[in-house]
Formats: C-alpha cells, sequence, structure tokens
C-alpha cells in the first residue's frame, strides 16, 4: 500500500514543487491567450456590408458606388411529387456594380441548367439577363426601407420579365424582407409555344448571432397562370437559411420544403449563393 503522506510521495506534488505549480499555471494562460484571441477572431470579424442574408428573398440595400462584387448561384431541385426521379440544379453567374449609392446594376453573365429526370439527362445554357434595383429609403434610418427591382432575361428560347417590389426593416439584430414579385414568361423558338404569368410573396427574417453569422428563415408563395388563363396553380415553400459574411466575402444557404402538395413543382430546393467583392 501506498502512504500518501510519506515524505517521498509530498517531495513530487504540485503543492510542494513550484516549478510543476508554474508550468500548470503558464499552460493555462496559453491555452486561455488562444481562445480569447479565437473568440474576438470571430465576434469582431468585420461584416460585408452588402451580402446577402437570403437566397429567395432580395434586400433593399446595394452596394456602394463603384463597388463591384462577383456572386455565383446554384440551386438544386428535386423529388417532384409526381416524379421522384427528378434532379434540376441551376447555375448564375452575376456580376454585380454599384453605379451610385443607391442604384446597382448586375449583369447575368450565363443561366445554365443540368436536368435529369426518369433516366434522361440534359445539360443547356439557359438565358442571360441584366437587373436593375433603385434604392429609395434606408431601411435603418427610414421608418421602412424601399427598393425597386427590374429583370430582364434573353436565351434562344426564352424572354423573361421581372418587377418586384422589395421592403425592408432593420431592428437591431433583426432583419425583416418582403418582396411582391410579378413576373412574365415566354417559351420557345420563336418564344410563342407557351407563356405564363406569376406573382409571388416572399419573406424573409434574419437574426444576427454575431456580425459574420446571421440564421433565419424563409417563405416562398408563388402563384402561376398557364397562358395568363384559368385558374392558378399555387405552391408554398418554408425552410431555414444561414449567412456568414468576413470583409470581402460572404456565403448564404436556404433550404425550402413544399408545404402544398403540387406534383409538377419539387419538394425540396437548396440554394447557395457565394459572393465576393472586388
Amino acid at each position: 500500500m501506498f502512504d500518501l503522506n510519506s515524505p517521498s510521495l509530498q517531495r513530487y506534488s504540485l503543492k510542494s514543487s513550484p516549478h510543476a505549480g508554474f508550468g500548470v499555471r503558464r499552460a493555462q494562460r496559453v491555452v486561455m491567450t488562444a481562445v480569447s484571441a479565437l473568440l474576438c477572431l470571430v465576434v469582431a470579424t468585420p461584416a460585408l456590408a452588402d451580402g446577402r442574408h437570403f437566397t429567395y428573398t432580395y434586400e433593399v440595400t446595394t452596394p456602394h458606388k463603384g463597388e463591384v462584387e462577383y456572386e455565383q448561384w446554384v440551386t438544386w431541385k428535386t423529388d417532384k411529387p409526381s416524379d421522384s426521379t427528378f434532379n434540376r440544379v441551376d447555375f448564375r453567374h452575376e456580376l454585380e456594380l454599384g453605379i451610385t449609392d443607391n442604384f446597382a446594376v448586375a449583369i447575368y453573365l450565363a443561366d445554365w441548367r443540368f436536368e435529369s429526370s426518369k433516366g434522361d439527362t440534359d445539360t443547356f445554357y439557359r438565358d442571360s439577363g441584366v437587373e436593375l434595383v433603385y434604392r429609395l429609403t434606408d431601411p435603418v434610418e427610414d421608418p421602412i426601407g424601399v427598393a425597386l427591382y427590374g429583370e430582364l432575361l434573353i436565351g434562344d428560347k426564352v424572354i423573361e420579365l421581372e418587377g418586384k417590389l422589395l421592403l425592408q426593416k432593420n431592428l437591431g439584430p433583426w432583419i425583416v424582407a418582403y418582396n411582391l414579385v410579378i413576373e412574365a414568361e415566354w417559351e420557345g423558338a420563336g418564344y410563342d409555344e407557351e407563356s405564363k404569368g406569376v406573382l409571388e410573396n416572399i419573406l424573409g427574417v434574419s437574426y444576427q448571432l454575431i456580425p459574420a453569422l446571421s440564421v433565419g428563415g424563409e417563405l416562398v408563395h408563388e402563384i402561376e397562370w398557364a397562358e395568363w388563363a384559368g385558374k392558378p396553380g399555387h405552391v408554398v415553400y418554408l425552410g431555414p437559411t444561414v449567412s456568414f459574411r468576413q470583409s470581402k466575402w460572404f456565403i448564404t444557404v436556404t433550404q425550402l420544403f413544399q408545404l402544398t402538395r403540387r406534383g409538377g413543382e419539387a419538394d425540396f430546393q437548396t440554394r447557395m449563393i457565394f459572393g465576393i467583392e472586388f
């Protein structure tokens, strides 16, 4: 049996060894310094001024004059109620320019798509386009932020016009944004084979946990008229969103789930937008 009170053991105890105690205290200081530095780095990470908090909901804020930003979009839609094998991935390459502090222009360099269904696959270029956003009021300084949005897309088999009313209010760490969207689309070799009208209500709510990280959710309600006539179809999506931002780049991801059972629409949508400022 060991005698814990024996002089030989006491000589090697931490209490009787100043060098051992110093080593422990020094290790503790090193660990605490590293943890403190890491926390400061995370908490103090500067936020990108115009980084997106959402991927489906557009915000009122625009880039500052002279700012240039590239955005890479990837949207994955899968599993229709009428076709469990359905998969579609849309890619968008966008260049955004701040013309003034209130007016921005974005160029869609290319939209292209990969689609598979029931064993058939296809990859093709779809369109290019331009987007204009003019901010009327500020979401922080004014009672509510308001902006007007216009978009034109043209491809060899599609023309799309879209207008949006953007509303937003920032309340401390909270951001609440709403979009009223109207869209017209014509498809076919002569743009006359198929047409449709779309009305959308899109709502986004985000909470800033730290300057670099926000979490929230998005709700998308789409009403579609085929050939601008007849009874419209409705589809509703809801899901979480997360956004991480640093001084020159951001990445935002949203996962949406269909709450309705519209057979022609995907049950799941995932969208990622990565942006980098030059």
